[in-house]
């Protein structure tokens, strides 16, 4: 994956670039090499007092960085934001058309939906009323048994689970319907740690003074929103609330652990929770999620849960009560009146990340029906802004990356013929979704009403949950997407042997039909070369060509491999973003790996499609010069320190600015910009990591 997280150039795009040479009559340099017109690479961003070996990132991106304020209403900005800005521009378009649609389409249900979210007046004067059903059921529960068929009630599926330890509204767990891990021909049910408001572990257990007083200011919040839905005792109920989050958190596996499939393949019988997790009633859990006829689970987090249930049975029910109180008004603060909105703003984005001024309502409302009628949008979305000519160059390119990782198996010489057999199985069966799924979502069952944003919302999260129920005990579907088509970003699905990657992300800088074939390489190349690559990084290579979870290396090609992984991870552990926080090699492991196999992948990629020919000089910048620049400005960002600091410690992906420093271990790069022993980023060829 590729979120801050998460591709031989086909003929045509090659002619592409010939003919826009041709359009401009490109000169040749006296050394035959063709020069052709136009921009593939930001020259204004550039920081050309920047030796490129002194720091790579600087000399790509350093005038841009220097300039750019982070929006006040964003966490971070850069390449990435400036095409979800288009993307948002778009969208909300096409949704404020959408209202406007016929009754009983999709379009009207997306509209609706939109429309209904916007009309902050009728949230308003409806006040608290949408709210007070659950509040009430809530309010009612009389004994632990009554809780569990509650919390069974209120579970709900979250397909993005594994990578997310922000489990929505109050579930104490949570529920991931995938390819079994152990037998990829049926869909189950996982089981993963949930009960928190706040994202991680980490917000609870540091002992930092900024870590102590994120936790004050959080109770401060648990009692704000209490005394707005009217509760009394709000701040007694608050500590509490706090106090027994603390505990969870104190049970929950960290991030690194929950990345770690090897820890999280745990198949369950469902009559074995009552005895590997007391405390909870499972099966009257089971009977209201309506799972009480599925057979087995994994639990991915067996310790957690077991953990979870033990404070069921051991802390009073007052305080899980008031616990889901606050879960349940924090979850739906935003189609509440304003005031609460404008709290949960308060803590979750002013406090905790930084961000000074809230969002406008327009994009909450593209965030909120992403979250739940996302397909039905990205249908719309690729229907007008996706050619099919994008689709085709793409689908060449994916061609020509899957041969070139072919290849450089071929060529590893530390790898045996046995292991080499099973990745070039794994890489020949391995599918590839271009801009949109192949089957959009039926969503005609899903009841949108205008006006009714509180329902609207609460609707849409039962329904996918149905839906998700659905497919459990059938053949799993590796054409299901795990990202909506209007999402800037991309992902690889080890457990189905699967790649996703969506319109949004096929679009300028990754990809520009009228860029050269070396900058496209460098940008939407590499994105591909990453995600094929994360098939094959420490995770994704414990997969076999099925999705099935299998050993598939010798003992010594494993222990060479796992080498190349520690002396990554060391790399890694030397950069240090922030005076008192470094990146988190091990956590970036998985990320780290996927770019440099990616980046070295579209490297050959590239150089495999020129057939020979000289790379076109544009700008004054050779081929390989423009390729390595590409790439570094597709990692364009700039980030405000709490959300730097939230993200090294619960993050996989290494901040932009280290991601782009994976050229160090590329000997071509050397090359393109005369590195040498002079420069910071230099290292000697025995010291360059190579994975794959």
């Amino acid at each position: 994956m590729l979120a801050f997280s998460g591709r031989c150039f086909s003929w045509l795009l090659l002619a592409l670039a010939i003919v826009s040479c041709a359009r401009a009559r490109c000169p040749e340099s006296r050394s035959g090499v063709p020069v052709v017109a136009g921009h593939s690479i930001d020259l204004a961003a550039m920081d050309r007092s920047v030796r490129p070996g002194a720091d790579f990132f600087l000399f790509a991106n350093g005038n841009w960085y220097k300039k750019t304020e982070i929006p006040a209403d964003r966490q971070a900005t850069g390449s990435f934001l400036r095409l979800q800005e288009t993307v948002e521009a778009r969208t909300k378009g096409l949704l404020e058309e959408a209202a406007k649609a016929p009754e009983g389409t999709d379009l009207r249900r997306i509209g609706d939906y939109y429309a209904s979210y916007l009309d902050e007046a009728v949230i308003e004067k409806r006040g608290i009323t949408p709210l007070l059903p659950a509040l009430e059921r809530i309010a009612r529960l009389a004994d632990k048994k009554q809780l569990a068929t509650f919390l069974g009630g209120e579970l709900r599926a979250d397909v993005d689970a594994i990578n997310s330890t922000d489990l929505s509204t109050h579930n104490l767990v949570g529920l991931w319907v995938e390819q079994d891990l152990n037998d990829p021909s049926q869909s189950t049910a996982y089981i993963l740690q949930g009960g928190l408001g706040m994202p991680d572990r980490s917000r609870y257990l540091g002992e930092s003074p900024a870590g102590a007083a994120l936790l004050v200011q959080y109770e401060r919040h648990l009692a704000t929103i209490l005394k707005l839905a009217q509760i009394e005792g709000a701040e007694p109920k608050a500590a509490r609330i706090a106090l027994l989050e603390r505990k969870i958190a104190g049970v929950h596996a960290s991030r690194l652990d929950s990345g770690d499939v090897e820890k999280a393949n745990n198949p369950w019988k469902r009559g074995e929770f009552a005895t590997r997790a007391p405390g909870l009633e499972w099966e009257a859990f089971f009977a209201a999620a309506g799972l009480d006829k599925q057979p087995a689970f994994i639990v991915w987090h067996p310790q957690a849960v077991t953990g979870l249930s033990k404070l069921v049975m051991t802390e009073p029910l007052e305080t899980w009560k008031d616990l889901l109180t606050a879960h349940t008004i924090d979850h739906y603060a935003d189609v509440l009146p304003k005031a609460f909105a404008d709290e949960h703003f308060a803590f979750y984005s002013k406090a905790m990340r930084g961000v000074p001024v809230n969002a406008p309502r327009f994009r909450r409302a593209l965030v909120s029906i992403n979250d739940v009628l996302g397909e039905a949008v990205g249908k719309a979305y690729v229907g007008r802004y996706f050619p099919p000519t994008s689709k085709q160059a793409i689908d060449g390119m994916v061609k020509n990356l899957i041969a070139s990782f072919g290849r450089r198996i071929d060529a590893l010489s530390w790898m045996s013929p046995a292991t080499k057999a099973k990745a070039k199985e794994k890489l020949s069966t391995l599918r590839v979704e271009i801009g949109y799924p192949q089957t959009f979502r039926d969503d005609s069952g899903l009841s949108i009403v205008r006006g009714d944003a509180f329902g609207n919302l609460e609707r849409a999260e039962h329904h996918n949950y149905r839906l998700n129920l659905k497919k459990l005990g059938r053949s799993a579907d590796r054409g299901e997407w795990a990202m909506v088509s209007q999402e800037v970003n991309a992902v690889n699905l080890p457990i189905r042997n699967a790649l996703n990657f969506p319109a949004a992300i096929l679009e300028p800088p990754f990809f520009d039909p009228n860029a050269t074939v070396a900058a496209n390489y460098g940008g939407i190349g590499s994105v591909i070369g990453h995600e094929i690559s994360h098939s094959f990084d420490d995770q994704g290579a414990k997969f076999d060509a099925h999705g099935r979870f299998a050993n598939w290396w010798t003992p010594e090609d494993l222990a060479h491999f796992e080498a190349s992984g520690a002396a990554l991870i060391e790399q890694y552990n030397r950069y240090r973003p922030l005076p008192d926080a470094n990146i988190d090699g091990k956590l970036t492991l998985s990320e780290n790996i996927a770019d440099l196999a990616g980046l070295a992948a579209a490297h050959d990629a590239w150089r495999a499609s020129l057939a020979g020919n000289p790379a076109p000089v544009q700008d004054g910048l050779t081929g390989e010069q423009q390729f390595f620049l590409a790439y570094a400005q597709c990692w364009q960002s700039k980030m405000r320190d709490e959300v730097l600091r939230e993200r090294l410690a619960t993050n996989g992906h290494a901040p932009g600015r280290y991601r782009v420093l994976t050229v160090r271990n590329l000997d071509d790069w050397y090359q393109a910009f005369e590195v040498d022993p002079r420069d910071a980023l230099y290292l000697t060829p025995q010291q360059r990591v190579r994975v794959w």
